[in-house]
């Protein structure tokens, strides 16, 4: 049986402001059986290569608005739904990007939804390209 496609391969890349590399960027899926809202988001944990982004350093884009971690937290409303199948983007914070070349991610995704005793993790792994 073939796997979701959980990342975009097309999504991976550094971001650039005023002419600077301030970070690199990828879009994945929800790994949960429905959308729902962003206050259930707990963490979004990310490893590329080894070394781990800081939560602060980490921006979730869903719908056209970013979020810190912690603003995810309060978000309720129901503009900014994660649906199942739709991509998000995760940016993360780091001077200089990454460098050109091959890089492996591995980032999970842990939610707490209301009716579930319990917290639910999905580590999702890739390799990927910088061009």
């Amino acid at each position: 049986m073939a796997g979701r496609q959980i990342y975009n391969p097309d999504g991976f890349k550094n971001v650039e402001e005023n002419g600077k590399i301030t970070g690199y960027q990828f879009q994945f899926k929800a790994q949960y059986y429905r959308g729902f809202t962003l206050s259930i988001v707990r963490d979004i944990q990310v490893n590329v290569d080894g070394e781990d982004a800081a939560r602060e350093d980490i921006r979730f884009t869903v719908n056209g608005e970013t979020f810190t971690l912690e603003e995810m937290r309060t978000v309720v409303d129901s503009d900014y739904r994660w649906e199942f199948g739709d991509y998000a983007t995760v940016t993360v914070l780091k001077e200089g990007g990454l460098a050109k070349g091959s890089h492996h991610i591995k980032a999970m995704q842990i939610i707490a939804p209301s009716y579930m005793p319990f917290q639910t993790e999905a580590l999702c792994e890739a390799d990927f390209e910088i061009a």
